[in-house]
């Protein structure tokens, strides 16, 4: 396997032989306890709170090539307008994702959402200082019932 490839730790060998020796079995148990336990710490971690940020088992390295950790966070709406977000964006390193889905009662949307026919159509979502923004275009966009926006961001080093 190549050097170069950053992801080589989150894999384990499929087998393992075992020495029968007792005290080097147990230096390979350990071994492979430390193994097992990186590569679970290290996956993608599929919680998704809402209003409650939780690690989700990215690592970033973006800052001096430190590890930052990555964190989401889940909000639900009922319409088009701002939403406290309860983020200090001067402790964060900044946002990796921001996305969601809605629904108009009939159909599920993505959010941003857009509509291919009419510009004016679409449904915009923006993070402010203290808010989740989303904003429905002046035509005749779909009714928002309700829906969720996730945010995931990345924390200091």
């Amino acid at each position: 396997m190549s050097s170069h490839i950053a992801n080589q730790v989150p894999f384990l060998r499929a087998s393992r032989q075992f020495p029968e020796d007792l005290h080097q079995f147990s230096l390979e148990i350990n071994k492979a306890y430390i193994e097992i336990a990186n590569a679970v710490n290290n996956r993608t971690i599929s919680i998704f709170p809402i209003n409650k940020p939780v690690v989700n088992g990215e690592s970033w390295f973006v800052s001096m090539n430190k590890k930052q950790q990555g964190l989401r966070q889940i909000y639900t709406f009922t319409s088009a307008g701002s939403v406290p977000h309860g983020i200090n964006l001067e402790a964060i390193s900044g946002f990796t994702k921001i996305y969601g889905t809605f629904t108009d009662g009939t159909y599920w949307y993505p959010l941003p959402y857009v509509d291919v026919a009419n510009a004016d159509n679409q449904i915009n979502i923006i993070i402010s200082g203290s808010d989740i923004v989303i904003t429905a275009g002046s035509g005749s966009p779909p009714s928002i019932q309700n829906g969720y926006v996730v945010l995931e961001w990345i924390s200091f080093p």
